[in-house]
């Protein structure tokens, strides 16, 4: 099977996919259409990529191209809704950065709290500014608002606590219990959030319904001189009202992600937001970029790969139907021979009847099998009948309703 990797990747997945018989294509630095040109060129049936921007020109650009797996946890720069048009499969690898983001996370609060560049760049300049720079508040005690609590929340929520710090939350899936058992105080709104926290930090995923989540009434619900922390996606917060909050109410500010970001390694690029005055750091969208969270990535990207190869399944698929549409299930138990599947999708084609969903497990010994054949309509008895009886080495067929 022929995979085209157009991003950096560990030597160790690119040797993993090849001995498990994969003809891997590795063009690291292949974007826009040059990217286009390589899948066409290439006759990949799996494309892999970590922050390189997936059009409709790409996934289009290539017959064979089936899977596209995206080598990190969002997948906001997939075109994933061309790529359903097209019945190509969309996945990616959850949770395998959430430590190096929680590091990162830290590491920037503690950034802004000891205002750790501002000193460096004093140093090196021949300034000696510790009357300045010694007064900080310290985190102790403070209390640590995270919206989003996905495995990255969690583990922010885990290093907070060392830091001996409260934490508050909300998520769309935390509920009063959960926030109980993670030893945390349930929030009810991001703005409740807000209203109760120290430092303000942001893990969602981009999506329709997250997308200026964290807007003007939000962040008005800061006290002065707290922090704010986004290391998630750009499109979750309204970066004009974070400008306003920072000059209004001497907010610090500390982000991994910026609107408009470049696509690749290497840009010249200014972010509008470092012109709000006041204590802004920002880093290069390096969240997940530790050797340890690029490892695991690519040992998922592997198993990911891996696992179509051998079932056909696509893990972590992102573009499934959420809820099937079929409504009737033929059952067929037959032996384990050529053209029984044939005979009984032709039957049920010439009936109208369209096939929703389709599994054939085989039995132990390999000498029958049972195919559950998932319907969006009801199939005519003639056209039962005829399942039933036209082919040999059908042994039993059913037919019911599926339960709502």
């Amino acid at each position: 099977m022929k995979v085209l990797v157009a991003d950096t990747f560990e030597k160790e997945g690119l040797d993993e996919l090849r001995r498990a018989g994969c003809d891997v294509v590795y063009e690291p630095k292949a974007e826009g259409d040059a990217l286009r040109e390589a899948i066409a060129r290439s006759g990949c049936v799996v494309l892999v990529v970590r922050g390189t921007k997936v059009t409709e020109a790409m996934l289009s650009a290539g017959s064979a191209l089936s899977v596209v797996v995206r080598a990190g946890a969002g997948y906001n720069t997939i075109d994933v809704d061309a790529a359903s048009r097209r019945s190509i499969l969309v996945a990616n690898c959850p949770g395998k950065n959430a430590v190096a983001v929680a590091e990162l996370t830290l590491g920037l609060i503690l950034a802004l709290d000891r205002r750790i560049p501002d000193n460096v760049a004093d140093l090196r300049s021949g300034k000696w500014n510790k009357k300045v720079y010694m007064e900080a508040r310290g985190l102790k005690d403070r209390t640590l608002g995270i919206i989003g609590m996905g495995q990255i929340g969690q583990a922010v929520a885990a290093r907070a606590r060392a830091f001996e710090m409260g934490v508050a939350a909300w998520s769309r899936s935390l509920t009063e219990q959960r926030a109980e058992e993670l030893g945390i105080l349930f929030c009810r709104s991001p703005g409740d959030v807000a209203a109760c926290c120290d430092i303000l930090t942001i893990h969602l995923a981009a999506a329709p319904e997250t997308k200026g989540l964290v807007d003007a009434s939000v962040l008005k619900r800061l006290a002065p001189g707290s922090y704010v922390i986004n290391t998630s996606r750009a499109e979750v917060m309204d970066y004009k009202a974070l400008a306003a909050a920072v000059a209004e109410k001497n907010i610090r500010v500390g982000l991994d992600v910026f609107p408009d970001e470049p696509a690749g390694g290497e840009a010249d690029f200014k972010a509008a937001i470092l012109q709000a005055g006041g204590v802004i750091y920002g880093t290069h969208h390096i969240g997940a970029s530790t050797d340890q969270a690029q490892q695991a990535i690519a040992a998922e990207t592997v198993r990911i790969i891996k696992e179509y190869m051998r079932t056909g399944h696509v893990a972590n698929c992102v573009n499934l139907l959420g809820r099937s549409r079929a409504r009737y299930v033929v059952v067929v138990r037959h032996r384990n021979r050529p053209g029984v599947l044939a005979f009984t999708l032709n039957e049920i084609s010439h009936a109208g009847v369209n096939v929703e969903e389709m599994e054939n497990v085989i039995c132990a010994g390999a000498e029958s099998a049972c195919a559950q054949i998932k319907l969006a309509g009801p199939l005519p008895d003639d056209a039962l009948q005829r399942i039933r009886t036209g082919n040999e080495h059908i042994l039993g067929v059913t037919f019911a309703k599926v339960p709502d």
